[in-house]
């Protein structure tokens, strides 16, 4: 059986690819479009799901969060000016990479020490770390689909339970 945490990252995997499905459907304009938002545009979110994602693999991996943070934000202003199509690619690229990983992990729970700059040293695991990914992502998702429907557009379902029938 599949360890709970790794498991909780294919649905993350699999619900960004949903969600990621659902907007190369809709007029290309509306995945870059300003709105009033939390995020000014559907482009930004993803974009942020992305590279939070990318700077935790860097956590998990061994680099410092600020370490992390400044590979995201080089990132940054690129990966909000791709298209939906090339999201999609880097999106599949590094959750293979994330899975390659975390299949590698000897010991998930294993103790990794984040010092964040705005709220200090903590300590937690592996598994918390991918857990966080994985809440995020889903909060964010979240926005991306209210900003849809303030757009006039319909969202797609992305929940937990319907992953596990999908597969």
């Amino acid at each position: 059986m599949t360890h709970p945490t790794l498991e909780m990252y294919n649905y993350h995997a699999w619900a960004n690819g949903v969600i990621i499905d659902r907007l190369k459907e809709l007029p290309e304009e509306i995945y870059h479009k300003e709105i009033q938002s939390g995020f000014s545009s559907v482009s930004k979110v993803l974009s942020h799901i992305y590279l939070v994602d990318y700077g935790w693999f860097d956590i998990i991996t061994g680099k410092s969060m600020n370490e992390a943070l400044a590979s995201a934000n080089q990132l940054r202003e690129q990966v909000e000016t791709k298209s939906i199509s090339e999201m999609e690619k880097i999106f599949l690229d590094l959750s293979e990479r994330y899975k390659a990983l975390l299949n590698s992990i000897k010991d998930i729970e294993k103790v990794i020490v984040v010092n964040n700059p705005w709220a200090g040293e903590l300590e937690t695991s592996v598994s918390e770390s991918v857990l966080h990914v994985v809440t995020h992502g889903s909060y964010h998702r979240g926005n991306i689909a209210t900003m849809l429907r303030q757009m006039g557009q319909t969202s797609v379902m992305q929940d937990y339970g319907l992953y596990l029938y999908s597969k």
